[in-house]
């Protein structure tokens, strides 16, 4: 099987998945109801929150010129680094994960920055947006602990486990010793295995993403920069709360957790978070104690406002993007 035919499936694949899991969760929901939704909502609020995720957008593509490096080709502006990420969150709507490579493509084609360079940036900008997610999610816990708490006693008697494991302490201990050895062991065993050393190399990264950015031009401006867009991610979910009656209600610590759930939901691979994100954020309002119809239309209406305004700037920055003429490296003198 040639590269392109299974790249073709793997898309057709997720795309399928992601159509299957949307379905599934709307095809009881009256069409009505969400058009009724949409009349009562406060667009204002739905405006801002519109305005707010822009702002994101802008200080993505402002943080990534602080990764770029000013040695090589043309010096990258915000500008243009803007409308590289906008032009990358198009390029995951049709192909999942191919946004990386896009925005990065751009670059290279506009200003002369080696794509090898620019794909190193991204990676350590994931790396440290994955550390923030981790970060949001313990936060979360923090400020939301008891909704944690029963949603896993809904699934396993944490008052009987505790119970069960105190009488049984030694067992216990000694189970935790074999267990943290026999991981050891298999992790020493297959050091060299091809799923070991990816492991390896994902924490490397990490580590090595986090290490560079201390040796970087700005980096205060880097992780202030890092805090501002999750402050953004929160905000954009909080005003599309504050704009539908059936969610206004929700506590700053509520939403929270409704953009955790979002998050880990955009992080599928699959085309733009349709399906899982939905999925996720509708599960979780329902455990809040919204109406099973209102967190689906909930979710409709924040992803689906967002995918719409992604597309329109997305598109309008590859139109910007592709009147500026193709970087010519200088003949050597």
């Amino acid at each position: 099987m040639n590269s392109t035919l299974k790249k073709g499936i793997q898309i057709a694949l997720s795309l399928g998945v992601a159509v299957w899991i949307f379905w599934f969760l709307y095809k009881d929901i009256d069409a009505s109801n969400l058009w009724n939704q949409l009349q009562t909502s406060n667009w204002l609020w739905i405006g801002g929150s519109l305005v707010i995720s822009w702002i994101g957008f802008w200080l993505r593509g402002w943080r990534w010129t602080l990764l770029i490096s000013k040695e090589e080709g043309i010096p990258v502006d915000s500008t243009r680094s803007y409308h590289a990420v906008m032009i990358g969150y198009l390029a995951n709507l049709l192909v999942p994960r191919a946004g990386e490579v896009a925005r990065c493509g751009i670059l290279t084609r506009t200003n002369g920055v080696s794509l090898g360079h620019l794909l190193g940036t991204v990676i350590i900008e994931r790396s440290i947006d994955l550390l923030f997610l981790v970060g949001t999610i313990l936060l979360a816990f923090l400020l939301e602990n008891q909704l944690f708490l029963d949603l896993s006693s809904g699934l396993v008697d944490l008052s009987s486990l505790g119970e069960k494991a105190a009488n049984n302490l030694p067992l216990v201990l000694g189970g935790a010793v074999v267990f943290f050895l026999f991981f050891y062991i298999l992790f020493r065993r297959f050091r060299n295995h091809g799923l070991i050393n990816k492991l390896q190399g994902f924490f490397r990264q990490i580590f090595s993403g986090v290490k560079s950015i201390s040796q970087m031009r700005n980096p205060q401006g880097f992780w202030l920069t890092s805090v501002a867009i999750w402050v953004v991610y929160f905000l954009t979910m909080y005003f599309v709360s504050l704009a539908i009656e059936s969610t206004a209600n929700l506590t700053p610590g509520e939403v929270l957790l409704v953009m955790v759930m979002g998050s880990i939901g955009m992080v599928a691979p699959v085309q733009g978070g349709i399906g899982t994100f939905h999925a996720l954020v509708a599960y979780i309002l329902i455990q809040l104690g919204v109406s099973e119809t209102d967190g689906k239309i909930f979710a409709a209406i924040i992803h689906g406002t967002q995918l719409v305004f992604m597309l329109i700037l997305g598109l309008l920055s590859w139109l910007a993007m592709m009147r500026i003429p193709a970087w010519i490296k200088p003949d050597k003198v």
